[in-house]
């Protein structure tokens, strides 16, 4: 494969780990953002789960994170401060998170829609549950009224070998009941006060897994950015 990188063809590699280290995870997308720009790999999607982290992006006020070092090693969470946009959410064990490393060409690119197409595969799935989710202007992530069921963060890596970006990161979508409530009261999630977080089977009273989750929602992100 050369290293201007063949878009003819829309092939995903998606991959369901499951739990991970959030350091072992940022490590693997770093390494796959350098395969796919010099062409030795294709457009991935990697599913997974962490143990308790606070992640904190570029748009960091370390003033949200409520706990003080001595209650995060009580509780066992660590803290990462990384180069994805936004501030500081919560990943743990019953949240589905899924990090697309994905080829965007420079023609006729918008950022902001690829924000938005990311919100729209979670929307896709979760109306086929009667959960009628939409997004807040003002914010990005996908909402069910006034609550917050998904975050999104992503990095833009510009490409060395073709005009474009590879993208890094990616989105949280709540699955397990009480996740709500196990990571987040420790911090004020992407700084937002006024509003909750929730999770899928609060919302629907199942008690759907992670794994069943991730395998429902590909076909939703294959059909939005037009994979394989």
């Amino acid at each position: 494969m050369s290293n201007e990188i063949n878009r003819s063809v829309r092939r995903l590699d998606a991959q369901y780990i499951g739990l991970m280290e959030y350091a072992a995870a940022w490590d693997l997308q770093k390494a796959y953002v350098k395969q796919l720009d010099e062409g030795e790999r294709e457009d991935t999607l990697l599913l997974l789960q962490h143990p308790p982290t606070f992640t904190i992006g570029t748009s960091k006020h370390m003033e949200h994170l409520l706990y003080t070092e001595e209650q995060l090693q009580e509780r066992g969470i660590t803290l990462f401060e990384i180069d994805r946009g936004g501030d500081i959410t919560y990943h743990g064990p019953g949240q589905l998170v899924g990090y697309p490393i994905m080829f965007l060409p420079a023609e006729g690119l918008n950022l902001h829609q690829h924000l938005r197409t990311m919100e729209q595969v979670m929307i896709d799935w979760l109306a086929t549950y009667q959960i009628k989710a939409t997004r807040k202007a003002e914010f990005t992530g996908v909402w069910v009224g006034d609550e917050k069921i998904a975050a999104i963060g992503i990095k833009f890596n510009k490409s060395r070998h073709a005009r474009g970006f590879i993208t890094s990161h990616g989105f949280a979508l709540n699955i397990k009941a009480g996740i709500e409530y196990e990571g987040f009261n420790g911090i004020i999630p992407c700084g937002i006060q006024q509003y909750g977080v929730t999770s899928f089977n609060n919302l629907t009273g199942l008690s759907l897994t992670v794994e069943e989750a991730a395998e429902q929602l590909l076909p939703f992100f294959c059909d939005r950015f037009g994979f394989r």
